[in-house]
């Protein structure tokens, strides 16, 4: 007789509508164009997603001159700086923009802070696609990143009365809170978006895990090691109570061991995780106790995003 096993499953979870949107764009552009099709950066941040999509004719590169000019070439739903459009244009190269909207969002709010002369503060990850393509929309210099509340102690603006912060989509809610606070404190005039940069997705993934937290012992994220919301859904569960939390790429990392004698445990995916991995896991779970799901609901999501114009027009 297999031991008693609650599941709770938070939703939402999984697929956001930009990811949704990124993965239909390749998929549109095969079909469109025939393979390969080259794709700058990984699309999405998950593993089983880009080998999904390389089966069907995709190809992806880290740097657009590894594509040859008469391929078209598709950049991620992370965005890219300004710089690498442009190269696409100097070589007459066939592109599709799939970053996401919400990321372009934040891309137009730093233009037009810019523009009204404003030097910017990015709050964000150093090396992370997306914070190098929102700091690539302006000249050098013109963004200055903070990681942690500290890091705001040791800024050096311009101007302390001429500042505006934007935020990367995908940050725990609640860290950047502090480090918001700290800008305030140190900089009053500074200036804030006017809708948070945080995106929808990642705070209602955040907010299920918060949920679900205190009701178990153990928390599995499904999601990839360099998918940053995923990794802050770890952080979210340990920081509301829940101890033992652990990054998952598929059923077979789960560290059975460590769930020995667990009556409770909680399960998420990230944003770029597909639905299959996370039926993989619970199946998994299935075949080793008596389980029992209940489905965490903390939100609903019906956003939907369109795929560009270019792949809408037939071939």
């Amino acid at each position: 007789m297999s031991e008693p096993l609650t599941l709770y499953l938070a939703a939402p979870r999984g697929f956001c509508a930009g990811v949704d949107r990124a993965i239909k764009i390749v998929e549109m552009a095969i079909a469109k164009w025939g393979a390969p099709v080259y794709v700058r950066h990984e699309i999405v941040h998950n593993k089983y997603v880009v080998d999904g999509l390389r089966a069907q004719g995709a190809v992806f590169v880290e740097e657009l001159d590894e594509c040859p000019p008469e391929r078209p070439v598709i950049f991620s739903a992370h965005g890219v700086p300004k710089s690498v459009p442009e190269a696409a244009e100097r070589r007459n190269m066939v592109y599709v923009d799939a970053t996401c909207p919400l990321v372009s969002k934040v891309h137009i709010e730093a233009e037009r802070h810019f523009a009204n002369g404003l030097q910017m503060v990015m709050i964000g990850h150093a090396g992370h696609p997306e914070t190098i393509g929102t700091m690539g929309q302006l000249p050098e210099g013109e963004v200055l990143l903070v990681e942690r509340a500290e890091d705001v102690e040791t800024l050096s603006p311009r101007d302390p009365s001429r500042l505006a912060y934007i935020t990367q989509t995908t940050l725990s809610v609640d860290d950047t809170v502090g480090i918001v606070e700290a800008l305030k404190s140190r900089f009053p005039d500074i200036v804030g978006p006017r809708k948070e940069d945080i995106c929808y997705a990642t705070t209602n993934r955040q907010a299920a895990v918060k949920e679900i937290a205190s009701k178990v012992a153990a928390v599995l994220v499904i999601g990839a090691p360099n998918s940053s919301n995923s990794r802050r859904l770890v952080e979210v569960a340990r920081n509301n109570g829940c101890e033992y939390a652990q990054l998952v790429q598929r059923a077979g990392d789960i560290d059975w061991r460590a769930l020995d004698g667990i009556g409770a445990v909680g399960i998420t995916a990230g944003a770029s995780a597909p639905e299959i991995l996370i039926s993989e896991v619970i199946d998994a779970f299935r075949a080793r106790f008596d389980v029992t799901v209940e489905i965490v609901e903390t939100a609903q999501e019906n956003v939907e995003f369109k795929v560009p114009r270019v792949l809408r027009q037939s071939a």
